[in-house]
């Protein structure tokens, strides 16, 4: 470790100079000290946006199908199959062995990927995938585009035989549960 020098102590001749240059000068008294005014009181401006947008929520709400999770629940079950099929699907009969997350997809995106991820489990065997499509919150106008565009596209697949919407615990009105034909031996 360095030690450092003192400085010089002055003359006193340089004293002499000090005291000449501050004679006309006068001591600062510990009231007169001048300290920053204090900050101005924090507004609650984010308290104040969630206020209006709750607001604007209430006065808008969302469709009546995002809010309920059950009663009128989107179906599908292919002509000649016993309604038996769409109940066991709907109580969680067959288990989800996989699953597909369309959130941010454009259309013509998410068409195609539907189509490679139905290919892929027929290839794969399985019988029940989930598709999740989304509620449409972070969409323009707060509408699901893609919700009814899958269930169309489902619809006119041949290797889906059902299809109902997820529990509320899987995804409710966000995702759909679909039934897929079983692979032929």
């Amino acid at each position: 470790m360095k030690r450092r020098r003192a400085p010089p102590t002055p003359t006193e001749d340089e004293r002499a100079l000090f005291r000449e240059a501050v004679s006309g000068a006068k001591p600062i008294l510990p009231d007169k000290v001048h300290h920053e005014p204090p900050p101005p009181p924090a507004l609650p401006r984010q308290h104040w946006r969630d206020e209006a947008e709750a607001l604007a929520e209430s006065l808008n709400p969302a469709p009546l199908d995002l809010r309920l999770e059950g009663g009128d629940e989107p179906t599908f079950l292919r002509p000649g199959l016993a309604r038996t099929v769409l109940r066991d699907l709907r109580r969680g009969r067959w288990v989800v062995q996989d699953q597909l997350d369309l959130h941010g997809a454009k259309r013509e995106e998410a068409r195609l990927l539907l189509a490679d991820f139905l290919g892929n489990a027929l290839r794969r065997g399985l019988r029940c995938v989930r598709i999740v499509h989304g509620k449409g919150l972070g969409s323009p106008g707060r509408e699901p585009v893609l919700k009814g565009l899958v269930r169309g596209w489902l619809m006119h697949r041949q290797e889906v035989l059902a299809y109902c919407q997820a529990r509320a615990a899987e995804g409710g009105a966000g995702a759909l549960v679909a039934l897929l034909k079983s692979p032929k031996p």
